[in-house]
């Protein structure tokens, strides 16, 4: 058993909170005073959803001028494929059929003209839409995609406790790669409307009995539409979710890689998933063959008209009752009629995952983060003392289940104090308030007397840095690392930041020193080196207050040293909050405070808790079971002699 580490913001609670409870968007868990959106993979969208569309037309209004000239030429478009067979049907009616009478076809060249401006112009109308609708369509996804990572950086940390980033990410590219068609598709639905709209006008006028011949195949195509609705529904579900499930296990196995092949799970992994990908493709196929089904009978009921058509219309020119042109022209007048329904109907599916995906997006943009400047917090003064003080705080992660119970604890400035404890004790969920990753349940937290709640976050992060056990490396430069909260920082800054914690050396090995770049998450560094870079990023914020949150557990003892060594130095002057493994390296601390199961039972200077016996007793006798092996102790707080080796 592990003695001494902090459980991870709550330990196995984490895990095991509620996911029963539905809002609209999706289900929620509990934690704190209100509720926490777990995104939901499971609703379908309508055809047509007017919230969604409404709220696209706040990202529309600055392309609106664009998308009205787009517009413009996607009616003229339509209106020269309504044209078209008009035209036929006057030249065949009124050159053709009296010029082989006559025998004089003097007006085709007329006919010719026309139906060449017909051809540009629906060239022309074609071009310009697909266009200027195109550049609408993607301008407005740009500006979509900035705000969710905008809003992503500004949700607090239990939104990321609770939602797999696989599947925050299915959000961020699927959900609005699903969005890149919708205007395109939104335009082209009302130009097949408009266009269907003319056709029905234009047979009706030419002959209303062909056209309500025709007409007749429209019930059947709407059974056909309402039988297939009811089968595509549950496939849309079951496609959303499976990719859901495949992006969570691709980030999963890829970010843990290491642990992957130090266990030799790589077989086993693929095999899992390729069960969750053949579950997807399976879903896909699915649909593919319900989509499938849907085109083939649209073109049955085509040649249904068609035959129809051609059959009583041609019945009447044998009669004598009907031209030529007229019987030619409605030919192509069913072949546009049913084009617009043939793209209507392709779109309908599309229409849904779009308005599915739209719900989905503005769900995750309507979650409210939980930690929050209130409307009348202050700036926390410049510098400050850094004087801590628990009030009679609470916290749960789950209500009905206390993290902390009643914590009652006052650090003076200038002071290093250690939490020690079990695993699960709190001592993670103490440091993590203090930080405001979370809001305290009942009673408060103050800095210098200023309430965490009354001041604003910036302000409180400008002056407390955080070393965490694993510390995160961006893929940039080790200086760009080194000054990530401050960009302005100087290069002569820089430096004297890494040498205040012993990195300048091995940065300097480095092929391209401060400018060498760092692989993912700083892989080509040992883990020793990348927690002294994070101890060198948080030298150079220059904070008041600093938290180490077991920082020096996973570094060998030379590393160790040198960091204690810096740290001398360091924590000079400055309040420090230190969660530690090791108890060697925070014996010297101002005070210990040990907690147990959320509360704090003891608290004192080393060689006091020892002479009082109890649970720091015990850890200390099971971190030196040989006390010829004890590691050297090194001063950490404000009142220390000078480190020794």
């Amino acid at each position: 058993m592990m003695w001494g580490g902090g459980m991870h913001h709550g330990g196995m609670n984490r895990v095991s909170w509620s996911r029963n409870r539905y809002t609209k968007y999706g289900r929620t868990g509990v934690t704190g005073r209100g509720l926490l959106n777990i995104l939901d993979d499971e609703e379908l969208g309508r055809i047509y959803d007017h919230k969604v569309v409404m709220r696209f037309v706040p990202y529309a209004k600055p392309h609106i001028v664009r998308a009205l000239i787009s517009l413009v030429f996607m009616l003229l478009y339509t209106a020269t494929l309504v044209a078209i067979p008009t035209l036929i049907q006057y030249a065949i009616d009124d050159i053709i059929v009296p010029g082989i009478k006559t025998g004089e076809v003097g007006a085709l060249d007329l006919a010719f003209i026309l139906f060449l401006t017909a051809a540009l112009l629906n060239y022309v109308g074609n071009y310009f839409y697909l266009k200027h609708i195109s550049l609408v369509s993607q301008r407005i996804l740009y500006t979509l995609r900035t705000k969710m990572y905008d809003h992503l950086q500004k949700l607090s940390v239990p939104f990321f406790d609770q939602n797999e980033v696989g599947r925050v990410m299915s959000r961020v590219q699927n959900d609005v790669h699903q969005l890149q068609e919708f205007l395109p598709m939104v335009v082209r639905a009302m130009g097949d409307f408009l266009s269907l709209g003319g056709i029905i006008i234009m047979m009706l006028f030419m002959h209303y009995q062909l056209a309500l011949i025709t007409f007749t195949v429209i019930p059947i195509l709407v059974l056909v539409m309402a039988i297939w609705q009811r089968y595509a529904s549950s496939a849309f579900v079951r496609i959303r979710q499976a990719i859901s499930i495949v992006n969570g296990q691709l980030q999963q196995n890829i970010s843990g890689v290491r642990v992957v092949q130090s266990f030799n799970r790589e077989e086993l992994n693929r095999r899992e998933f390729d069960q969750v990908n053949l579950n997807h493709l399976d879903a896909n196929i699915r649909a593919a063959r319900l989509a499938a089904a849907l085109v083939p009978s649209v073109e049955i009921l085509t040649a249904l008209a068609l035959s129809l058509v051609i059959f009583i219309g041609g019945t009447m020119v044998l009669e004598g009752s009907l031209g030529v042109g007229v019987l030619v022209a409605f030919v192509l007048f069913i072949q546009r009629f049913f084009d617009p329904i043939r793209s209507l109907t392709m779109d309908y599916p599309q229409f849904q995952r779009t308005m599915t995906a739209g719900t989905r997006i503005f769900e995750l943009l309507d979650i409210e983060p939980e930690v929050v400047d209130s409307p009348k917090a202050t700036e926390l003064p410049t510098p400050i003392k850094g004087e801590i003080l628990y009030e009679k705080v609470n916290f749960h992660y789950i209500e009905g289940t206390p993290v902390l119970k009643d914590i009652n604890l006052h650090i003076k400035p200038g002071q290093t104090v250690a939490l020690v404890g079990q695993t699960g004790a709190g001592k993670t969920s103490m440091v993590s308030l203090l930080s405001r990753f979370y809001n305290v349940i009942d009673g408060r937290i103050t800095v210098d007397g200023y309430d965490l709640k009354d001041i604003t976050h910036a302000s409180l992060t400008h002056q407390l840095s955080m070393v965490q056990q694993e510390p995160f490396l961006f893929s940039a430069t080790i200086a760009d690392n080194i000054k990530y909260r401050h960009r302005d920082a100087t290069h002569e800054q820089i430096e004297r930041s890494a040498k205040a914690v012993g990195a300048h050396g091995f940065i300097l090995r480095m092929e391209q020193g401060y400018n060498t770049m760092l692989q993912e998450r700083g892989s080509n560094l040992s883990v020793g080196q990348r927690q002294l870079i994070s101890f060198a990023r948080a030298v150079l914020a220059d904070p008041r207050i600093i938290i180490l949150d077991e920082a020096t557990a996973n570094i060998d003892t030379y590393t160790e040293v040198l960091i204690q060594v810096a740290l001398a130095d360091l924590l000079k002057g400055r309040t420090a909050v230190v969660i530690a493994h090791r108890l060697s390296t925070i014996q010297n601390a101002d005070i210990i405070v040990v907690m147990e199961n959320g509360r704090i039972i003891d608290s004192g200077k080393h060689h006091e808790l020892l002479e009082r016996g109890g649970i720091y007793t015990r850890l200390y006798e099971l971190n030196f079971q040989d006390p010829e092996d004890e590691l050297p102790s090194f001063n950490v707080g404000s009142d220390q002699k000078q480190a020794t080796t």
